[in-house]
């Protein structure tokens, strides 16, 4: 067994050219490694929910439109309406459906949209259903 008294007492070597590192960076080169970093997050991904859009039935596109006429007829009064919609998700297939309450300001034909006193937008194709006291008035 070797007792390295020939080097024990050797001075360390000083680099001359180099600045020494920092003591903080050299604390970083000691910390454990993550060999699967990201892994935990990747797997709560894949788990999260979403749902699939519902495809729309005939009737309820007419009723949406039968709806959207009366909003349309009515929106110089900024009618107060709940819109049901759907909305994607950025990261996967599926998405979730929410819901927006407010007062409708205008319509947006070009790009097919309403639009609210809030500022947020909902496009026509994402919309499930509407719900409106103005609803109520026309029965």
């Amino acid at each position: 067994m070797r007792d390295y008294s020939d080097i024990i007492n050797l001075p360390r070597h000083v680099s001359k050219t180099k600045a020494p590192m920092p003591l903080e960076d050299r604390a970083a080169q000691f910390s454990p490694f993550a060999a699967l970093e990201g892994h935990r997050s990747a797997i709560d991904e894949t788990a999260r929910y979403t749902e699939e859009r519902i495809s729309l039935s005939e009737d309820a596109l007419s009723e949406l439109d039968f709806k959207l006429q009366i909003l349309l007829e009515n929106i110089s009064s900024l009618p107060e309406l709940e819109v049901s919609f759907f909305k994607a998700d950025e990261l996967k297939q599926g998405g979730a459906y929410l819901c927006h309450s407010g007062h409708l300001s205008k319509f947006d034909e070009f790009e097919r949209k309403l639009c609210f006193t809030d500022g947020k937008q909902i496009f026509l194709d994402d919309i499930s259903d509407i719900r409106s006291p103005l609803f109520c008035l026309e029965l």
